[in-house]
This record gives C-alpha cells, sequence and structure tokens, in this order.
C-alpha cells in the first residue's frame, strides 16, 4: 500500500494537490508529477464509492459448435451471472432436430434454462450475429476472439474484429475461455473524460468487486502525437506553462473520475501511460499481465468511423480478453 492508499478518498486528493504545489515551489515542474511518483515506486492508489450500475438486461452469445464452444458459453454464463442477465444464443446455420437436441445437452450440462432464446440465422457469421444483436435489442455481445498466434502477438478473428468494429451493443471477446473461468484478478480500464467513461467505469468497477478482483487499474494513454499537437498550440512561454500544468494535471483528473462514480472495496490504481503509440496501451496490459481490457467507445460512433489513435489497436491486436462498452 502506498502513502496514498492509507488516506481516505478526498483526503488522497487534497494531499495529491499538496504534492503538485511542493513540486512547483520547489521549481521541479519539468518533472510531471506521475514520473515522480514512477520513480518513488509509489503509483496511485484509490479506494472510491461503490453504486449500483444500470445492468445488462440481455446478453447474447455467438455460438458455434466449435470445440470451444462449451468453453465460450460458460464464460457467457459467468457474465450472465454477474449482470443478471437473460441468455440469449445466436446460431449461424439450419435448425434441425440435432441442433436442437445439441443445445439442449449443452445448456443442460451448464445448468442453464432449457428454454434459453436461441435465434437462428443464416449467411456471413459476423453480419448474422450484428442483426440479430440489433434487432433483438441484445445489450451485449459475446463471443470467443478467434485470435491466431503471430510472434507471439494474439491477433483478432474475422468475425471477432467486425464484432467490436460494427456492433452498437457492448461487446466482450475471450482469448482463452474455459469451462471453469478464471477469476478476473487484474483488469485495466481505458479512461477518457467523457460522461459515458465514467457510467463505463461504473459497469467495470460493478463486474470487478463480483470478481474480488485484486487490482483495477484505470489508465489514460498518451501518445507522442498528443504530446506534439500540444506543444505546437503553446507558442508563448505562458502557453507552454500552461501546457506543462494540464498535462501534470492528466493523473488528477483520472482521480476525479474514479472518485466520482462512488464507493467500493476494489482497489484501483490510476496511471498515465506515455508512448509513440497508442501501443503503449498494450505494452502495459501485458506488464500487468491483465486478465481483461475495458475499452469504453461512444454508442453514438458509427460504424464506419474509426477509433481513437490511443485505441485503434484493439481492432487488430488484443492482449487478453477484451470488453468494448457502448
Amino acid at each position: 500500500m502506498t502513502k496514498f492508499a492509507r488516506l481516505m478518498p478526498r483526503e488522497c486528493l487534497n494531499q495529491r494537490r499538496n504534492v503538485r504545489q511542493d513540486l512547483h515551489q520547489s521549481e521541479v515542474s519539468s518533472f510531471l508529477p506521475i514520473q515522480v511518483a514512477e520513480r518513488l515506486q509509489t503509483p496511485t492508489l484509490i479506494l472510491p464509492r461503490m453504486t449500483t450500475p444500470s445492468l445488462y438486461k440481455n446478453i447474447g452469445v455467438a455460438s458455434t459448435f466449435s470445440p470451444r464452444f462449451l468453453q465460450v458459453l460458460s464464460e457467457a454464463k459467468r457474465i450472465r451471472n454477474r449482470f443478471g442477465s437473460q441468455l440469449n444464443l445466436i446460431y449461424v446455420g439450419e435448425r434441425n432436430a440435432e441442433t436442437d437436441q445439441k443445445f439442449s445437452e449443452v445448456l443442460g450440462a451448464l445448468e442453464l434454462p432449457l428454454d434459453s432464446p436461441i435465434h437462428y440465422a443464416k449467411g456471413d457469421p459476423a453480419t448474422c450475429i450484428l442483426d440479430v444483436a440489433k434487432d433483438k435489442g441484445l445489450d451485449m455481445i459475446v463471443a470467443g476472439a478467434l485470435e491466431k498466434e503471430v510472434v507471439l502477438h494474439p491477433f483478432l478473428g474475422n468475425v471477432a474484429r467486425r464484432l467490436v468494429r460494427e456492433a452498437s451493443s457492448s461487446v466482450m471477446l475471450f482469448t482463452q475461455p474455459d469451462t471453469n473461468p478464471k477469476p478476473l484478478e487484474r483488469i485495466v480500464f481505458v479512461a477518457d473524460h467523457s460522461d459515458h467513461a465514467r457510467e463505463a467505469l461504473k459497469k467495470t468497477i460493478a463486474l470487478a468487486a463480483a470478481e474480488n478482483t485484486q487490482r483495477l487499474y484505470v489508465i489514460r494513454i498518451v501518445t507522442t502525437f498528443d504530446e506534439i499537437r500540444a506543444a505546437r498550440v503553446s507558442e508563448t512561454p505562458v502557453d507552454r506553462d500552461q501546457s506543462r500544468k494540464a498535462a501534470a494535471d492528466e493523473e488528477l483528473a483520472l482521480e476525479e473520475l474514479v472518485l466520482s462514480t462512488g464507493p467500493t472495496e476494489v482497489p484501483i490504481e490510476v496511471r498515465c501511460i506515455r508512448g509513440n503509440t497508442g501501443l503503449a496501451g498494450s505494452d502495459f496490459v501485458q506488464s500487468v499481465s491483465a486478465d481483461l481490457l475495458v475499452v469504453p467507445v461512444p454508442p453514438s460512433q458509427s460504424p464506419n468511423d474509426p477509433l481513437q489513435a490511443n485505441i485503434a489497436w484493439i481492432t487488430d491486436m488484443i492482449p487478453c480478453n477484451l470488453w468494448v462498452i457502448r
């Protein structure tokens, strides 16, 4: 535990502000507070308040009779239990006596309701899953990531990639699903300063509490391009000073975001991750051996619109299980 972790949340913020003032007065403002924290090995740990977020009422799981079908369905059952949702199965293919029998056996084996809705569709798998999710008003799609390993980097399969890019609902992908789901002990949440991100963080905290997560990292990815763009805008000494102050306050803004979600017992650590590209975020996820990466995406964003540069890599490379919240 760090010295900040032992303080109450509001006292923690006051302490952080005092640290920033002391740094400024001692004329070492050229070092950002997060850099100082890293050098002292004292990351910011926050214990915020707990509130109950709006739950996912209907979850759909992409179902195929592949070798990993039982594992993916087991993961979907875990998420269904965590959020108190109804589980829907989406099957791309013909309905016949054989498929009915297989679904009955699998649902019975996992102790899921035998009358769980099963939606059949024909055509391109990704298109069918997206259409069913939209037509049936599903709040989340659960699927296998269907990734492949290339030089130790896992890549999304074509269906999973389209779900991430085009789904109007939230999407949760599992890279290595298991019939006995592994606890989500370490979760990384990629934050911005929007209201949508705040609501997404509430959902993440609720899942983390149910999973007895050991650490939830709330990170902000700042790329070299972001810093260069800010530097170009800062043409005068006053502008440059304001730019440095804004950068120094980035971590404080993350703390305020976390505290605004309410009280919880989930240990939360905030980090500003800096790198040449958004892939610095992927590197961080792997460095902490995260079990789940959570990325909020504005629900109003069109499937044809590219994701922000600092998170665009999630449509190709997936370092762990992925939860895209819309």
